[in-house]
């Protein structure tokens, strides 16, 4: 990956539904060759997908629900069976892995509590090797979905 690539996958974050020609403009190249970069990114899992960012406005009824999951264990089999387990669940929108007190930091959009009741029983406790979930619900997003380098 050299500067071309980087200075793509910059501008493709900031967006992602950018022309190719406009693309190519802003990196320097010819379209030809930045979707021919695209899709070496692509293929090479640097680039894993594109997704819509939808604001639910102020006066949504939903709740982000943010978890940390802490492990029985913390071995490369456990690691790779609950990371293997969570990405069946698309009400989980992201999974880290962690550094600290829980081993991964998880968060769930609900619509309501009772959705989420369904969610912990039905999704999160189901998971395999968890000793601990600890649940704790946001009051209100105060900054997300940022570009890097833009305020």
């Amino acid at each position: 990956m050299d500067s071309i690539d980087r200075n793509i996958l910059r501008a493709l974050r900031v967006n992602a539904r950018v022309s190719n020609v406009n693309l190519a403009e802003e990196v320097g190249l010819s379209p030809s060759a930045c979707l021919r970069r695209i899709k070496l990114l692509e293929n090479a899992g640097i680039i894993r997908g594109y997704t819509a960012l939808v604001e639910t406005g102020a006066d949504s009824q939903g709740l982000a629900v943010l978890i940390n999951i802490t492990l029985e264990r913390q071995t490369v089999e456990y690691l790779n069976k609950f990371e293997a387990a969570v990405r069946k669940y698309p009400e989980i929108q992201e999974c880290y892995l962690m550094t600290g007190g829980a081993d991964y930091f998880l968060r769930v959009e609900a619509a309501n509590a009772v959705e989420f009741e369904r969610i912990h029983k039905e999704i999160l406790s189901t998971l395999p090797g968890i000793s601990r979930i600890h649940s704790s619900f946001s009051i209100r997003n105060v900054l997300a979905n940022r570009p890097k380098g833009r305020r």
